[in-house]
Order: C-alpha cells, then sequence, then structure tokens
C-alpha cells in the first residue's frame, strides 16, 4: 500500500472523534471538548482505577502512517499523529498539521507513558505505540473517580473523571536545588529561599486565579493551587526534567483548558521520585 494510501486510512480511522458535553458534575465545569469513542487506552485505565474488567469494542483499529516525523514537519502524518494523540487524551494543541511546541509536549508525555525516552523524533517504536498504547500507571487504584495523580518519577499528570482518563499531560516539577532569590514583594525587596520540591502526598485543589498571576518567584499562567502556594500552572519553559521552583509547570496549551476540566476540592495525590 503506498504512502498516500496509508496516510488517507489512518486519517479515516482516526476522525471519529465527536463533539460532547463534559458531564455535569461536582466540582467539574462543564465544557465543550472534542472526545473520541473509547479506545484501549481509555478502557485500560478505566478498568484499572476503578477495578472492572473489558476490552475496547466499537473503535477502529488505528493505522499509523509510519513516516518518521521530526520538529517542524508538515502535512498529513502530523495531523494523523495530533489526532491520535488527542484521542488518547494528549493534546498536542491545534490540529493544524504542524509539528510544534505543544505537539511536541503531547508526544513527550505519551511516550513516557509508554516506556519510550522522550525525544521529539516520532519514528517507528512511537509510532508502533500508537497502535497498541499502555494507560497511564495508576498511582492510587482506589481513588476517587475524579482525582489527578501526579507522577514526580515519570513526570507526567493524570486527570481522571468519573473514573476515566480525561487528560494526559507533560509536566517539570520542582528541581530539589535549593535556592535564594531577591524579589521585590509587597512593596519592598525580600529574600526567598527553599528547597525546590514538590512534595509527595494527598491534597485538594484550591484557590486559583485566571490569566497570569505573578507571585513573589515569578509568573504563573492560570495556576490551580493544591498545597499551599504550590500548583499547576502554566509556563513557557516545560522542559524534560523538573525545573520550577515547587510547582507543577504545565504547557500552555493544557493549562489553558485545564481549569475547565478541574474543579475546586478536586483531590490531587502525588507520588514518585526522579532520579537524574
Amino acid at each position: 500500500m503506498g504512502v498516500d494510501r496509508r496516510l488517507g486510512v489512518a486519517a479515516l480511522m482516526t476522525a471519529g472523534a465527536v463533539f460532547v458535553s463534559t458531564l455535569g458534575s461536582p466540582g467539574v465545569a462543564s465544557a465543550r471538548t472534542a472526545v473520541a469513542a473509547p479506545s484501549a487506552v481509555a478502557v485500560a485505565a478505566t478498568a484499572a482505577a476503578t477495578g472492572t474488567t473489558g476490552a475496547a469494542t466499537g473503535t477502529a483499529a488505528f493505522a499509523a502512517p509510519g513516516k518518521t516525523l521530526k520538529i517542524g514537519a508538515k502535512g498529513a502524518a502530523v495531523k494523523v499523529l495530533q489526532t491520535r494523540l488527542k484521542e488518547l487524551g494528549y493534546l498536542p494543541g491545534k490540529i493544524d498539521s504542524r509539528y510544534g511546541g505543544a505537539t511536541q509536549a503531547a508526544v513527550w508525555a505519551f511516550q513516557k507513558v509508554n516506556g519510550i525516552a522522550p525525544t521529539s523524533t516520532v519514528a517507528r517504536r512511537t509510532w508502533t505505540a500508537l497502535e497498541a498504547p499502555k494507560a497511564p500507571k495508576v498511582l492510587v487504584p482506589r481513588g476517587k473517580p475524579t482525582r489527578v495523580e501526579m507522577n514526580l518519577t515519570t513526570q507526567v499528570m493524570v486527570l481522571y473523571v468519573g473514573g476515566r482518563v480525561k487528560l494526559i499531560s507533560h509536566t517539570s516539577s520542582g528541581s530539589g536545588i535549593p535556592y535564594c532569590e531577591t524579589a521585590t514583594w509587597g512593596g519592598k525587596v525580600q529574600r526567598f529561599c527553599g528547597d525546590a520540591r514538590t512534595p509527595t502526598g494527598d491534597y485538594k485543589t484550591t484557590w486559583r486565579r485566571d490569566g497570569w498571576h505573578k507571585s513573589y518567584l515569578g509568573q504563573l499562567y492560570n495556576p490551580i493551587f493544591f498545597n499551599g502556594g504550590i500548583a499547576f500552572h502554566g509556563a513557557l519553559s516545560v522542559p524534560l526534567a523538573p525545573a520550577s521552583h515547587g510547582c507543577v509547570r504545565l504547557p500552555m496549551n493544557v493549562a489553558a483548558v485545564l481549569p475547565g476540566l478541574l474543579g475546586k476540592g478536586v483531590p490531587v495525590h502525588v507520588r514518585g521520585k526522579f532520579v537524574r
């Protein structure tokens, strides 16, 4: 089968997304979002999270085009990649057939969940995993159906809504490198020191701010706080290694939609340890 034909088949097989309204439940805002029919990863994650068993039904198999893609790539194969990532709960940004930063972050998250060393290149191993994806490791098997799990080991955040995977994102948490910084805060120059850790434990989402919020350690986009001054927030830089003062950095496109999906008082479970 020629490349063009294979791309066409792949596009058709991944074009089953429909628009539905997110279930309105306490603490979760109703939002209009594109979702697909239950995929293998969604079914597997639901089973792991709720203790049930089952197999995907009524879902067309995904046929990977197999074309090697790198940052800056354009075309039908990129659109197939973006559509497939979105179907599985990863957010590649706008489905525009252009392989940019948002798509790269979604690829990183997918690769980490599937045991692939994160790289911006999408080649045979990543395409194969996209055909038979793994579900994210469940950190709290008996957790609430709607919750956030932050895996510090893999630097991946997973949002569950109603016991199903809703969103999976690449993150960058606390660097663990002690810091002391001087900033003007409260009308006077002050010195702030800390250990730059994202503590493990069980928390709940609390207050939030819309847009850019200025803290004494920098700017946070759409922050959602869950442990004192520690928040999930968008950042212009979300590297592969932990790099923050303690907050959990998210790609900007993820931070733009997360407030509409993650309400107040939702459990947040932080587990693991990053090894450099």
